[in-house]
């Protein structure tokens, strides 16, 4: 009994090794059979002829051309991100009470799963510093949404956070406060035109204790930010009171001239940014008062008047220098 098994296995693997070279072999020559993944074809390497065509291609829909760029676009779950306390490593239960049909869930599955839910969130923070990085996180996320701040900009931020945590920056210092200075040294990195009295209206610190913690995190991580540029909020001050191209671009070319001449030394850069829109409007005869101007961009009318016409002087000394110049070649 014992050797007719052995013998009926034997052929049976004899038999299966026999139909696995079949799929391996032209029907009609014999010869060998090649994949051709660009084409979706099975063809015959002898005679040409195409045994399968219109083949599935289960590899991915990109090319990479380094082990790099290959690592990078290969999707094997959501990226990491240092937006979340655990980098986007960890397992999430949806809040949704439905299986994976659709289908509602009974009372007694609808409890085990919020439980499994209560569970989860609680390993996902081994202790309080955990906990903290992931308020802070939250925070700075929930600010850069309410601004309209760029991903980008928002896992930058979430890195400064980071450094400000491991530095051991944070004793003494509401996490409020650092994770809003963070946010705002990350805008100014990336040259937005968020300003400060942006940040504290979607904060829960005062501008006070936001600008402290900014100025402790600028110098003790030597981040090097300077100071912004008024031409960065022309843009956005020019959508409020809806100015034209070329309202934008003169008033452009008047913070140039005003840098060149050292007018921005010691002022608002925002206040700056607002006078050279309304000096703007008055050299393309486009109406707008010192009430508009002011409402929409939040800075005083009395500011607006006084960098103008610092703006306008700079403007005139250069076309008078200009005009000298030329007569004098002449």
């Amino acid at each position: 009994m014992t050797t007719l098994s052995t013998y009926d296995a034997h052929e049976r693997e004899t038999d299966e090794e026999d139909a696995v070279a079949d799929e391996h072999r032209c029907p009609d020559c014999g010869g060998s059979l090649t994949s051709d993944a660009s084409r979706g074809e099975t063809v015959c390497g002898d005679c040409g002829l195409v045994v399968a065509e219109d083949e599935i291609d289960h590899g991915p829909e990109w090319r990479a051309f380094d082990s790099a760029e290959r690592d990078q676009k290969s999707r094997v779950g959501a990226p990491t991100t240092k937006m979340m306390h655990d980098e986007g490593l960890s397992t999430n239960i949806g809040w949704q009470d439905k299986d994976a049909n659709g289908n509602a869930l009974s009372a007694s599955q609808r409890e085990k799963m919020q439980r499994l839910r209560t569970w989860n969130e609680r390993f996902r923070t081994r202790d309080h510093s955990e906990r903290n990085l992931k308020q802070a996180l939250g925070e700075i996320d929930r600010m850069g949404s309410a601004l309209g701040v760029p991903e980008s900009a928002r896992e930058t931020a979430s890195v400064v956070y980071r450094r400000a945590l491991d530095e051991g920056l944070l004793p003494g210092r509401s996490i409020e406060g650092i994770a809003t200075a963070a946010l705002y040294a990350a805008i100014r990195q990336a040259n937005l035109p968020q300003t400060i009295d942006d940040m504290v209206l979607v904060s829960r610190v005062d501008e006070q204790e936001f600008t402290r913690a900014y100025r402790y995190i600028n110098r003790e991580l030597a981040l090097e930010i300077g100071p912004p540029d008024p031409a960065d909020y022309l843009t956005k001050f020019a959508s409020q009171v809806d100015a034209s191209d070329e309202l934008v671009r003169r008033a452009r070319e008047l913070i140039e001239t005003g840098k060149a001449a050292n007018v921005h030394s010691g002022k608002s850069p925002v206040g700056l940014a607002a006078a050279a829109i309304y000096a703007a409007g008055l050299l393309v005869n486009e109406e707008l008062t010192q009430e508009t101007v002011s409402e929409a961009t939040d800075v005083s009318t009395v500011t607006i008047r006084d960098r103008y016409r610092e703006l306008l002087e700079a403007e005139s000394a250069r076309d008078t220098t200009a005009t000298s110049g030329s007569n004098a070649s002449a």
